[in-house]
């Protein structure tokens, strides 16, 4: 039976870690194992590597074959160059203690090479957490150089606006004072032409009030002496139309006889015509029947 020293793996898809396993060769991947070694995982940088040293070693020396993988990993710990001193003391090149010396020599380089990765990951992870924060901060200075430029332009702006505000304000005051200057000019001006106006207005007003009483007896003693002369032809013009009527009055009765005589006249004649008229008409009926009884005699006797 051939035995293998090989990983196994464990771990979720895209994350995998593995165990270092002694297996037979025969057996799956993940199949049946002999004893396990330690694990491995290539996740981190550099990748965690836990191993029983001893247990690895006597594998070897048993004759178990790593694979390809499993060999660069027991490298890495040391076990292969273990193995190789102990083969080389077992054949009498050296003794234990030459391989012991040997060996720790050549695991203070080792670890002094992985310190020195270790120093250089973590410099280079130092190097550009510092590079990241110099970018932060530049992008940072800019945009508070920016803010800055902005608030200086808002602060001039709001400067200039206060200065225009005020130049206003104050133009607006003694626009506003030297209005009310001219408007108490014009108020005293006005006052004196009222007062002025109103005194002309009484003087006025008592003139005409002398003119009205004045006006007024005249009118008076007109109106009365009209009065007087109209009551005078009122009367002559009464006794005129009293005349007048009487001489209508008897005009109408004659011309009321005359009518009331020709219309008596014409009723007679008319009287007269009809009367003629109705006895022409009952002639020529009494004809007319005459006429026709002797046509109905003359046809009876035809028949």
């Amino acid at each position: 039976m051939s035995t293998r020293i090989r990983l196994q793996r464990h771990g979720k898809k895209g994350k995998p870690f593995y165990h270092i396993v002694v297996a037979d060769q025969r057996s799956k991947r993940d199949g049946k194992l002999i004893e396990k070694l330690g694990i491995y995982n290539p996740n981190t940088n550099p990748a965690t590597i836990e191993i029983n040293f001893d247990g690895a070693v006597n594998w070897m020396l048993k004759g178990a074959q790593p694979s390809d993988t499993a060999r660069a990993i027991l490298s890495y710990k040391g076990v292969m160059m273990k193995k190789h001193l102990l083969v080389g003391v077992a054949k009498g090149a050296f003794d234990q203690a030459e391989a012991e010396k040997r060996f720790e020599s050549w695991m203070s380089g080792k670890e002094k090479k992985i310190a020195d990765k270790i120093a250089g990951l973590n410099k280079v992870k130092i190097d550009t957490a510092k590079e990241k924060l110099k970018a932060e901060k530049a992008v940072k200075e800019e945009k508070a150089k920016a803010i800055a430029l902005k608030n200086s332009q808002l602060k001039e702006e709001v400067e200039t606006a206060a200065a225009d505000a005020e130049n206003t304000e104050e133009t607006k005051a003694e626009e506003a004072t030297e209005d009310d200057v001219e408007e108490t000019k014009a108020e005293e001006t006005t006052t004196e032409e009222v007062v002025e106006e109103s005194s002309e207005e009484k003087k006025a007003e008592e003139t005409t009030e002398k003119v009205v009483k004045e006006t007024a007896t005249e009118e008076v003693a007109e109106e009365a002496t009209e009065e007087a002369v109209e009551e005078t032809k009122a009367e002559e013009t009464t006794e005129e139309v009293v005349e007048e009527t009487k001489a209508e009055e008897t005009a109408t009765e004659e011309v009321a006889e005359e009518a009331t005589e020709e219309a008596i006249e014409e009723t007679k004649a008319e009287e007269t015509a009809t009367e003629e008229v109705v006895e022409e008409a009952t002639e020529e009926t009494v004809e007319e029947k005459k006429e026709e009884d002797s046509a109905d005699e003359e046809k009876t006797k035809e028949a």
